[in-house]
């Protein structure tokens, strides 16, 4: 029988084009008019090779991102920076990253990506080489170098995740793309590791930069020859984007195959009329302002704090306690895993109880993990071990919205137009996330010092005045998010297993 709440689910905010459904929306005629997808039973195991090969490259990708924070403190007495200073570091790494991402965002969606993604790995992992050999007196060439590698890696976080969207259907699509987005975390804390490990090792931070362009170039040679040099694009007329099983939004009606291609300011419009996209967007924005603040300064917060309880001396030498990287690092990792796979498992649960889950469950653990950072701040100058282990709540309740995120990307905007889609909401997010937030902690930690002594105690509270913002930052993002939910509507509710039911069996 036909079910007449169909037709309800169109009745959003406003009407972007029938590709560019918002979240929860429906093709108008509902069961009458389905879309019928595509799936292969028995997934090759070529497919699942080119995705490890692709997790792998990821994993590289982003402990480069990271190997400045896990040697930051040793970085900073070198080239002798002041704390402005050093949050510019990760700053011109993000601009240059996010400005980077539209070029190949446009690029990813005309081009053949395997040629992309090949000339981004070579590129940033000779820059970070090359980074190693550059003195004390040359630190604008370090600045230089790190903003090169930032557009390298936007080649690679533009393109990869829309290969293993077209390899895999449906259920099968959001689980290898929670595996792949597990090595963001698992990635930045190595890079925290690695960093930290070869400094203290050898003696000599330098080497820190010598091991993952080796990395980089097994990656390389993997996806030459791994990766098939054309991958099959999968069209809106051949499948529906999958709310995790949840609803399918017709992205094309059957049988109306659209052929022309379309402009990249055309694609930009189309994606400002989705509503679903613009408020998920804004609200990884405000977790990405709490990341690249939190990952670039912790491990020196919480050096600064151990001087002033007394826990450690100063650093003089060449190379400076790593411990706090290392314990940040291994916590990153574990937090993130866990942090992905309860997001994941917590979708498929309370889709049954409320079909709007997604943005709830984001909404939710951004404000529990803004009490988490508040509290860990409050703490750092009585205890380490409490600061640690409320750091690692608050980042646990972060990682909850990798997958959630991502996978509400791909379900609300059109497989022609995913490239471009991910590349904005990189812009976007790092604008005015992560790309001006270590530099902002960073100046207001100056001005606090210019007011005051120069003493262990006003360093440490300069940069916990400092770090507040980012114990408040996380409630616009739940603002956000639950304003996705109130401009929705869903239509239907089905069961599905998670991408990681199998870890609960």
């Amino acid at each position: 029988m036909h079910n007449p709440r169909a037709h309800e689910g169109t009745n959003l905010q406003s009407q972007p084009p029938p590709e560019e459904q918002n979240y929860g929306a429906t093709a108008a005629h509902g069961r009458q008019d389905p879309v019928v997808s595509v799936s292969r039973k028995c997934l090759a195991k070529k497919d699942y090779l080119i995705a490890a090969v692709l997790c792998y490259a990821n994993l590289i990708n982003f402990m480069d991102w990271f190997l400045v924070p896990g040697i930051l403190l040793d970085i900073q007495e070198y080239f002798k920076l002041s704390d402005g200073d050093t949050g510019l570091l990760q700053t011109v790494f993000i601009l240059c990253y996010m400005l980077a991402a539209p070029v190949f965002g446009y690029l990813g969606d005309r081009y053949n990506r395997k040629i992309i993604l090949g000339a981004g790995i070579f590129f940033w992992s000779g820059v970070t080489l090359s980074s190693s050999f550059i003195s004390e007196l040359y630190y604008w060439i370090f600045f230089l170098s790190r903003g090169l590698v930032g557009i390298g890696t936007a080649s690679y976080s533009t393109i990869a995740p829309t290969i293993i969207a077209d390899l895999f259907e449906e259920g099968k699509r959001t689980t290898m793309l929670s595996v792949f987005y597990i090595f963001i975390p698992v990635g930045s804390g190595l890079g925290y590791v690695l960093a930290a490990g070869m400094a203290g090792l050898t003696g000599d931070w330098h080497w820190a930069f010598r091991i993952t362009p080796c990395m980089g170039g097994l990656a390389l040679v993997l996806l030459i020859l791994l990766v098939p040099h054309r991958t099959q694009r999968r069209t809106a007329a051949h499948r529906a984007l999958s709310i995790s099983g949840t609803i399918r939004v017709a992205a094309e009606k059957p049988g109306i195959h659209r052929t022309a291609k379309t402009t990249w300011c055309q694609d930009v419009i189309s994606l400002a009329k989705n509503w679903s996209f613009v408020w998920s967007s804004l609200g990884l924005t405000a977790m990405a302002f709490v990341t690249g603040a939190l990952g670039m300064w912790v491990p020196l917060f919480l050096y600064r704090a151990q001087l002033v309880q007394g826990a450690v001396s100063p650093c003089l030498q060449k190379t400076c306690n790593s411990s706090n990287s290392l314990i940040f690092g291994g916590i990153t990792i574990g937090t993130g895993i866990l942090g992905v796979i309860a997001g994941a498992e917590a979708a498929r649960r309370l889709r049954k109880i409320n079909n709007k889950a997604d943005p709830l469950i984001c909404a939710t653990s951004m404000f529990i993990s803004a009490l988490c950072l508040y509290v860990a701040l409050m703490v750092a100058k009585t205890s380490i071990l409490s600061t640690f282990i409320f750091i690692a709540f608050g980042e646990l309740f972060l990682s909850v919205n990798w997958a959630v995120v991502t996978d509400i990307l791909l379900y609300v905007v059109t497989p022609r137009r995913q490239s471009t889609a991910i590349a904005l909401q990189i812009l976007v997010s790092h604008l005015l996330g992560d790309a001006g937030s270590p530099y902002l902690i960073g100046i207001i930690s100056n001005a606090i010092q210019a007011k005051n002594d120069c003493s262990s105690q006003w360093r440490f509270w300069s940069m916990q005045y400092s770090f507040i913002v980012c114990a408040f930052v996380p409630g616009m993002n739940a603002v956000f998010q639950m304003k996705m939910n109130s401009g929705t509507r869903l239509v239907k509710k089905t069961r599905m297993s998670s991408p990681f039911s199998f870890f609960f069996a």
